[in-house]
């Protein structure tokens, strides 16, 4: 797989505001993609050290829309963690 079909977004919450203070980033991955891939990718696309990869699988959220039930997609987020001194500007905010 390509860098940019590993990673599809960053995921920006408030949680994941919070982890930027550590050096940690989140994503939003592929549901195939290792810890691997997602760690060479980082480093592709934004030029950076990474220094550790978590993922996880989110489950998609049951919604309903009047009488009639459905489901969000499952996901897959890593949370990625950088060596020190290293930082993406995406997440910044400026």
């Amino acid at each position: 797989m390509e860098a940019r079909e590993v990673i599809k977004r960053p995921l920006v919450t408030e949680k994941s505001a919070a982890l930027g203070a550590e050096n940690k980033y989140t994503f939003v991955v592929a549901p195939t993609a290792n810890k691997t891939e997602i760690k060479r990718a980082v480093e592709t696309i934004f030029k950076v050290k990474v220094q550790e990869v978590h993922t996880m699988r989110v489950r998609g959220k049951r919604r309903r829309m009047g009488r009639f039930e459905g489901r969000r997609p499952h996901w897959k987020k890593a949370v990625v963690t950088l060596r020190a001194g290293d930082r993406i500007e995406l997440f910044e905010g400026r």
